[in-house]
């Protein structure tokens, strides 16, 4: 059975990821031109950091180096260990190329070792919540066959829909384009958003905010798996707005276990403030 690692742009919340026994490979991002690294949420001031945003100030994200991940993984080759590692979408960022020459690099140098990466085509709790139950799998003393295949079945059925408040966020980090970012501003439209094959896709267009929040609790309704009793709603500095959504997930399941935690930095600074995100298993 292999170490188990994931990354901060799971957005798993520290304790969890603490309790699941992850080994955890903290993201980038840049704020006024200081870098830092996502702890998920342990030191994290969440309401500092979108309070910046909310004044204009400048966040971005970088990709880690091949020495980064050469320092994560070799300790455990060293000690001869394997790696199975669960990512969020090879195709939302660069840092992979570079993970890949590390990797290469220590397998020739630790040949008798083995290193699984699977891609979650997701990012946020898209990723994370295939992360959470392969995680309970591997606790369980489960082998990396077994969790592939489960991570194989959960990867198409693991729905994150999400609803921005500001669209020109994802049209500066290239998420959108310019034009419909532009479109979506004039008219007041709230797209939906969610991922299909690692990219970001619009789900639907409505024309506001507590329309889309319906509409999202509308597919939950229909498409939840109640075999999957773990629900997360994610938002960007906007408590409210996610307690009545939890409110109203509660009022549907009563029985499903609701996470309620913020957007981390590194996926805020693409999405901006007032992000709200609900991620769930849906049906087979």
């Amino acid at each position: 059975m292999s170490v188990l690692f994931c990354d901060t742009n799971c957005e798993l919340w520290h304790t969890t990821a603490k309790d699941l026994g992850l080994e955890v490979i903290r993201m980038p991002y840049t704020l006024d031109g200081t870098e830092y690294y996502y702890d998920l949420g342990e030191k994290t001031d969440f309401k500092f950091f979108f309070s910046r945003l909310r004044d204009k100030a400048t966040a971005i994200t970088s990709a880690l180096n091949e020495y980064n991940y050469t320092e994560y993984f070799e300790p455990w080759f060293m000690k001869g260990e394997d790696i199975f590692y669960i990512s969020f979408s090879h195709k939302m960022s660069a840092t992979f190329n570079s993970m890949q020459r590390a990797v290469d690099a220590l397998l020739e140098k630790y040949p008798e070792r083995k290193f699984t990466v699977f891609d979650t085509k997701g990012i946020s709790l898209a990723a994370g919540i295939q992360v959470y139950y392969a995680a309970k799998l591997h606790q369980a003393g489960a082998s990396d066959e077994e969790m592939l295949a489960l991570l194989n079945n959960l990867r198409d059925r693991a729905v994150c829909f999400f609803v921005v408040d500001d669209l020109q966020f994802l049209k500066r980090g290239g998420r959108i384009s310019a034009a419909a970012a532009n479109i979506g501003t004039l008219f007041g439209v709230k797209p939906i958003l969610t991922f299909k094959d690692g990219v970001i896709i619009n789900s639907a267009k409505v024309q506001g905010r507590k329309i889309a929040f319906s509409r999202m609790l509308k597919e939950y309704e229909m498409n939840h798996c109640a075999d999957y009793t773990d629900v997360w709603i994610v938002g960007a500095d906007c408590d409210d707005d996610c307690v009545a959504m939890e409110e109203r997930i509660k009022a549907i399941t009563p029985d499903v276990v609701v996470h309620r935690q913020s957007v981390g930095p590194v996926i805020g600074s693409h999405c901006g403030p007032d992000t709200v995100g609900l991620i769930f298993i849906k049906k087979q």
